[in-house]
């Protein structure tokens, strides 16, 4: 190597190339070497069990992880399938465990509910088979323990304040307008018993 007084440059001979060309740009980024296939499958199988052992997931959740992880599609589809058919991966079982934990924690009515699965990826089909058990009745039941447990934290403000918060609380919750005033007027009735 030869080094010259002044700007200091690195010239290199013989058949090494010389970086006095590059000056002033940026020296090309040498690429990354490819993990082969193999190991492309169990990273992606790594990742999938990992994601399962925090909580359950969907299996278009899981893809979109996986895709993250720059894991490609030709390797990710066959590694889901194979999760599916063994029963890691359950769209069905995964909206009905949603659906019983959304109502029972929540609170949340079906139509707030479908919506989450849909954001989760789950099948149009599979959203309407697990929400099925969720009749009528059971969502203005719901919708009226709210209101009740609710009512009784503001029996301090006036009616008109109340009842405007608990309409808002019960239609974020997803009721519709029906269920929510039905719920405010049964929550009201109880309270004067």
């Amino acid at each position: 190597m030869v080094y010259q007084r002044g700007r200091s440059k690195r010239v290199k001979s013989g058949s090494e190339e010389s970086f006095e060309a590059n000056e002033g740009r940026p020296r090309p980024v040498k690429d990354k070497p490819q993990p082969s296939p193999e190991r492309l499958e169990q990273r992606a199988r790594n990742v999938l069990l990992y994601q399962l052992a925090k909580s359950a997931k969907s299996k278009q959740q899981l893809r979109e992880i996986l895709e993250k992880r720059e894991i490609p599609t030709e390797i990710a589809e066959p590694i889901l399938e194979r999760f599916t058919e063994v029963g890691l991966i359950d769209d069905q079982a995964f909206a009905a465990t949603l659906v019983s934990s959304r109502r029972s924690f929540r609170g949340l009515s079906k139509s707030a509910i479908r919506q989450e699965l849909k954001t989760k990826g789950v099948e149009p089909q599979v959203i309407e088979t697990a929400l099925e058990t969720v009749s009528t009745e059971d969502e203005l039941q719901s919708a009226q323990e709210l209101a009740l447990k609710r009512f009784n934290q503001m029996s301090h403000l006036d009616k008109t304040t109340r009842d405007r918060r608990l309409a808002g609380f019960l239609q974020r919750k997803g009721y519709s307008s029906s269920v929510t005033f039905a719920a405010i007027r049964w929550a009201e009735s109880q309270e004067l018993k």
